[in-house]
């Protein structure tokens, strides 16, 4: 099968999600992350410098759920033109993170 490739958009859609992941997962450690996620540090790795710009939907959700992100905050911040990215953990969840 040949896979097509991919636009300018989602090459950069790709770059914000390696960014947020990375902000997000913050000083704790890729292997850690991965592991937790039950994927490779280097699916991981991957993801975080967009080397894969559109990873499987059942991987970004689990490591989003172990870094504490909700899919829709993931959405709302890889779908933003760059000027307008908020920075992760800026969100609603983030403030109830830390209001208890």
């Amino acid at each position: 099968m040949v896979r097509l490739p991919l636009t300018p958009a989602e090459v950069e859609r790709g770059q914000r999600l390696g960014a947020l992941l990375r902000r997000a997962r913050g000083e704790r450690s890729m292997l850690d992350t991965a592991l937790d996620a039950g994927v490779s540090p280097e699916t991981l790795r991957k993801i975080e410098s967009g080397r894969v710009a559109t990873p499987a939907f059942p991987t970004i959700a689990a490591i989003a759920d172990v870094l504490g992100l909700s899919l829709d905050e993931v959405w709302a911040e890889i779908n933003q033109p760059d000027g307008e990215v908020e920075p992760a953990g800026a969100g609603r969840a983030a403030r109830e993170r830390l209001a208890s």
